[in-house]
């Protein structure tokens, strides 16, 4: 089964590597430009097209559509509904968009995903049951759709940090037998892997909101989709939030520290994990890097945990959790 995938994930890298170029020349055309200096956390020394986005929507519809797997049910519903965020995305790059405008994007999308059937199911059937279930389903779509948006301060972050969630959604939907969960996965897998290197430093073409959303967005749909089959959900309900935690890290360390300062927690700045490691002295290279090894540790720790006994996987849950509130304490005083 595994062997199969890597033919989604190879169409799905060249095809970016084929399109990105002509979304460049077209984000340039309709003024689709990241301007130097536009805003504080604008650092990069020349104007960059944000086409990111734009190449990696086209590229998972085209190659999901040519390997037959739009027919499903779960697919289809997490494209179609990634898509409203995606042109949400893309309003916000050409126009600017308040943060009201974004969430209504994000919560439209979120509907098509529950009226799709792509639900989380912490707890079981029933109308209060039922009530949480799509209360938690929302409140994790738009959080981890948000982290994403927040986590691409830098050349080459969020797509890296995708391409390493893609690649661990990947294997645990092959061990969870949801073949076109598996093959979703290996296209935003090749996807981002091709967008990495218009992206890496320095950029020649920025995910912009569009494509930073959009990656979120599908990530978090996969992981409500992901149903262990021969797994516990005692031993599996952290998964996701290991496969994503950093994402989740940086966000709450940016809101934390802009509540702590009484800032709005959805602006701009340069206080999110990457910028902090830079000012204790880390090249940017190095930030980046220590970040994705970050993601890549997490993932392990939730792949370690799926076949231990409940208590055993929650303990090493647990420990994460630890590392992670020292951490963001640290980096808090550090700052500070």
């Amino acid at each position: 089964m595994i062997l199969r995938l890597f033919v989604p994930l190879f169409w799905a890298t060249v095809s970016v590597l084929l399109v990105t170029p002509v979304c460049i020349r077209a984000a340039r055309r309709f003024n689709l430009i990241d301007v130097p200096n536009s805003a504080p956390h604008k650092i990069h020394q020349y104007p960059v097209p944000k086409a990111g986005g734009i190449a990696l929507v086209l590229v998972v519809l085209l190659v999901t559509l040519l390997i037959g797997k739009f027919i499903n049910y779960q697919v289809r519903a997490i494209l179609l509904a990634s898509v409203i965020v995606f042109l949400f995305g893309l309003w916000d790059d050409a126009r600017g968009l308040s943060a009201g405008w974004k969430l209504l994007g994000q919560v439209l999308a979120t509907l098509v995903l529950v009226q799709q059937g792509v639900v989380i199911h912490m707890l079981g059937t029933g109308p209060v049951n039922d009530a949480f279930n799509i209360a938690l389903t929302f409140v994790w779509t738009v959080g981890i759709t948000n982290a994403f948006n927040l986590v691409d301060s830098m050349d080459g972050l969020a797509v890296g940090l995708a391409a390493i969630a893609a690649a661990f959604f990947m294997l645990v939907t092959v061990d969870a037998r949801q073949v076109p969960l598996s093959y979703l996965s290996a296209i935003l897998l090749g996807s981002a892997i091709g967008a990495s290197y218009f992206n890496i430093m320095p950029a020649r073409s920025f995910l912009g909101d569009s494509g930073a959303q959009y990656l979120g967005f599908v990530l978090a749909a996969l992981a409500i989709a992901y149903t262990p089959r021969t797994l516990i959900q005692p031993s599996s309900w952290f998964v996701p939030i290991l496969l994503l935690t950093v994402p989740i890290f940086d966000t709450t360390l940016v809101v934390i520290s802009r509540m702590g300062h009484g800032i709005s927690f959805y602006k701009a700045g340069q206080d999110h994990t990457y910028h902090r490691l830079v000012s204790l002295g880390m090249s940017p290279t190095h930030a980046v890097t220590t970040m994705h090894i970050a993601a890549v540790l997490a993932g392990c720790l939730a792949f370690m945990a799926l076949p231990l006994a409940p208590l055993w996987a929650n303990l090493i849950f647990a420990a994460a959790l630890v590392v992670g509130l020292i951490t963001l304490i640290w980096l808090l005083r550090k700052s500070s």
